[in-house]
């Protein structure tokens, strides 16, 4: 395999007098993705009240989006400060390669954590049987290894290629198609494997999404109070929110066909799923479920009450 040595990325144009303005803003991003992540992590390992499937999922989903931001973020705020950033090929691959693990896991732990809900609500009698602990890890563990062997796949491809032409990438981050678009030679196995693996982490799991919460609506619709209509959508409601945005954002970039002058549009989209998303995903558990603001305080009590002994 031919490539070149190092790595161009073009980022944003940010003018030179607001650029610590969105540096500053960049690392507070990252720092609270981070520390709201930890705490979600922390919470279900911590508090009883949260050992069910719904919050095992949700600290997997952390996890997740700790992978990402990670990947992503730190040399984007590098970015910021500079016009181009330098980064060696070996290490843009290894960039895509971690956002595809986290990326196509996303898409699969948020289709179990769709099915959970669906059981929850739709079939109360059968779902301490359907889901037990032996279930979650194995969706777990699916979701984990297929995503690490969609990454592998695509950089196996990706090291089979010839790379002789410019060494700039318009974009933020070490993408798919910007890589391929460096590639001198015929890259149609690559767009297959694209189209193949879309299919099958991004439609079909949305399918899935569609059907189950399309089954919860109409279970929701049933109930006779408004009250019990309330409280069992605010079960849903938050995971709804997150796939919402998630898939949405997802379809705009790699669905919707590219062109020159929606290539700036398609990075700042870009942004929302691989930046934003991992920071309020956090924030909407949390707003929206009371089990979590009660772990929370709990979890706050008994640091203040250690800390004063």
């Amino acid at each position: 395999m031919t490539r070149m040595e190092t790595i161009y990325l073009l980022g944003f144009s940010i003018p030179q007098s607001f650029r610590f303005v969105v540096f500053y803003l960049f690392l507070m991003i990252y720092c609270v993705t981070i520390c709201g992540n930890l705490l979600i992590i922390t919470l279900v390992s911590y508090s009883k009240s949260l050992h069910s499937p719904m919050y095992f999922f949700l600290s997997h989903l952390s996890l997740m989006d700790i992978l990402l931001s990670t990947d992503i973020l730190p040399n984007m705020i590098c970015n910021v400060l500079v016009d181009k950033t330098f980064m060696v090929f070996s290490k843009c691959l290894t960039q895509f390669y971690f956002f595809a693990i986290a990326e196509s896991s996303e898409c699969l732990l948020l289709t179990a954590m769709s099915w959970d809900r669906y059981l929850a609500i739709c079939k109360p009698l059968h779902y301490t049987l359907e889901m037990t602990y032996q279930v979650c890890w194995v969706l777990v563990t699916i979701s984990w290894m297929l995503g690490i062997f969609v990454a592998m796949v695509h950089n196996l491809t990706i090291s089979k290629l010839v790379f002789c032409g410019p060494n700039i990438i318009d974009h933020f981050f070490c993408d798919l198609e910007p890589i391929l678009q460096l590639s001198c030679s015929d890259t149609i196995i690559a767009q297959w494997e694209v189209m193949i693996f879309g299919v099958i982490f991004a439609v079909f799991p949305f399918a899935i999404i569609s059907v189950s919460y399309s089954y919860i609506i109409i279970t929701i619709l049933k109930i006779p109070s408004i009250t019990g209509r309330q409280k069992v959508f605010s079960t849903c409601s938050s995971h709804l929110t997150v796939v919402s945005i998630y898939y949405s954002t997802l379809v705009c970039v790699y669905v919707v066909p590219s062109t020159e002058q929606t290539r700036t549009i398609s990075k700042l989209i870009s942004l929302l799923y691989t930046i934003v998303t991992p920071m309020i995903n956090p924030i909407i558990y949390s707003l929206r479920n009371k089990e979590v603001k009660k772990a929370v305080g709990k979890f706050i009590d008994n640091l203040f009450g250690l800390t004063c002994q």
